[in-house]
């Protein structure tokens, strides 16, 4: 269960309750400078823009900033590269290509080695998978963090926040682990998992970082084909006017896409049938399906 996001902890405050502020947002858990504070709003093109970044990255997550301006250029958008790249770092995406972005790592963080290549994914809880990515609202957006079972596809975690700050990362990795320990958790080079607190929430827990290299922007593909499922069956379907909008829409869509949704790659269960069912036989269930780390690619 993903636990509430700072703007909804906010709205929870009353400036003219019965309970001092000062009060209330130690109850919530918020700043009280936050409540008071009124961020600018977007503007509606740079709503538009990111909002088509977005879809664009969701179906071609190897464009990288030259070729989503020109895309955006031949769709009447007036923008250039700069800004393009800007609002994409600010996403924290980036195309399979090399290059700066939102959540780039600092020069004393730690990056760890690719773990999976060649390596037989054959039970639950072996290998698991970290992503975040972008959801749109009518009038701004949210971050979304996933933990995913690469063997069953089941997702054990999700957090939303409104921006990539590593609280709510460490909220959906430890929401993961109260439910078991993987043997590799595997993520790209951003900020977040280059961090000491990822680092050592990882080591506490014996779990082995793994790392996406530069130009292996799919690696963690099992994770692309998750945030494309979530927004082409989910988020793009509905307008969330609000963060509590999201997370409701979220939580049902989370709780059909494990429970409900077959898979083809799973003959046809769905992933708690086979994440449940899996872990507890021997060898994990190895005859019942066997993946490939470096085989397996979006189609």
């Amino acid at each position: 269960m993903s636990t509430i996001c700072r703007a909804e902890r906010q709205a929870l405050i009353e400036p003219e309750g019965e309970l001092p502020v000062s009060v209330q947002c130690e109850l919530v858990g918020v700043s009280r400078s936050s409540v008071y504070y009124r961020p600018v709003e977007p503007s509606a093109l740079e709503l538009a823009l990111k909002h088509r970044i977005d879809e664009l990255y969701t179906k071609f997550p190897f464009y990288g900033s030259r070729r989503m301006t020109v895309t955006l250029q031949q769709e009447g958008y007036a923008v250039n590269r700069k800004r393009v790249q800007g609002y994409m770092r600010e996403m924290g995406i980036w195309g399979m290509a090399p290059g700066p972005h939102l959540s780039a790592r600092g020069p004393q963080s730690a990056v760890f080695r690719y773990l999976l290549g060649g390596v037989e994914i054959v039970r639950p809880n072996q290998v698991w998978g970290i992503d975040l990515t972008y959801i749109r609202l009518r009038g701004g957006w949210l971050y979304l963090v996933a933990v995913l079972d690469w063997y069953s596809r089941y997702v054990l975690a999700w957090e939303l926040d409104q921006t990539l700050a590593i609280d709510f990362v460490l909220a959906a990795m430890g929401g993961a682990l109260s439910q078991a320990t993987p043997e590799i958790c595997n993520s790209d080079q951003g900020s977040q998992f280059t961090s000491p607190q990822w680092a050592g929430l990882l080591q506490e827990a014996g779990v082995r970082p793994s790392m996406n290299g530069k130009r292996r922007a799919l690696d963690n593909c099992f994770v692309e084909r998750l945030w494309r499922s979530v927004k082409y069956e989910e988020v793009y379907l509905h307008d969330y006017a609000s963060p509590r909008e999201a997370r409701q829409g979220l939580t049902g869509y989370f709780d059909f896409y494990n429970h409900q949704r077959p898979h083809q790659a799973l003959g046809y269960r769905t992933p708690a049938q086979v994440h449940h069912a899996t872990s507890a036989a021997p060898h994990g269930g190895r005859e019942q399906h066997l993946l490939t780390a470096t085989t397996h690619r979006p189609h």
